[in-house]
């Protein structure tokens, strides 16, 4: 993973999650938690591809794991968003541009109903059965809801940040400035090849006075 992903991944997530945890979870929405969280990593997923998103889902996940108030086994969240950020890879176009807000919706519902599907699953294979006396069915309709209505204001957001990020103009202008100093590199050996261009410039111009002149001459015989 590049280092610029990184720089720009890292401080995406835990302000996510600090908003989850601090803002959100606070409110007590009737069933689920929206997920900020889930939404940055499909919104960084969808520009850096499944690999990028399956990384990035799995660092978020397991920060989440291990972060206050967590009640959960270490490694639950992490396995849950690095699956769902490596499927939500899958859905980057080809040319990085997005033709409508369809498909970016589609993936926010599934994504949040196979998150909570798969949470609770992984959470039944350690012995956790609180999914069951929540409600699944209405977890999974209040967490799509949620996370649907809160989208358009996030995932927008994270991926421009992370295509301006991609594009990295600070590395374009430091390749720019290696090109430009490699290329003054060559013309110097500096200052005798460039001598040497002068001096032959020197003798081309002269060589060009002396026909002109020469030129002139026959024609003043001619006359």
């Amino acid at each position: 993973m590049r280092v610029n992903r990184i720089l720009l991944s890292v401080p995406l997530v835990v302000v996510a999650l600090v908003i989850q945890v601090s803002v959100l979870a606070r409110l007590h929405l009737p069933g689920a938690v929206p997920d900020l969280l889930l939404l940055t990593v499909l919104g960084l997923a969808l520009v850096y591809g499944h690999v990028g998103g399956a990384l990035v889902g799995f660092g978020a996940g397991l920060l989440a794991d291990i972060a206050p108030p967590a009640d959960h086994a270490a490694g639950r969240y992490a396995l849950v968003l690095c699956v769902v950020g490596y499927l939500a890879g899958l859905a980057k176009p080809d040319n990085g541009r997005l033709r409508s807000a369809t498909g970016p919706m589609a993936v926010v519902v599934v994504a949040a109903v196979g998150t909570t599907l798969l949470y609770a699953g992984v959470g039944a294979l350690v012995g956790d059965t609180a999914a069951r006396h929540v409600g699944l069915p209405g977890l999974l309709f209040t967490a799509a809801l949620y996370d649907l209505l809160l989208a358009p204001f996030v995932v927008p957001g994270v991926m421009a940040l992370a295509r301006r990020a991609e594009n990295d103009p600070l590395a374009e202008a430091g390749s720019t400035a290696q090109a430009a100093d490699i290329s003054s590199g060559w013309l110097s050996s500096g200052t005798g090849l460039r001598i040497g261009q002068q001096r032959s410039g020197l003798r081309v111009k002269a060589a060009r006075a002396r026909v002109a002149r020469a030129g002139r001459i026959k024609g003043v015989k001619r006359l």
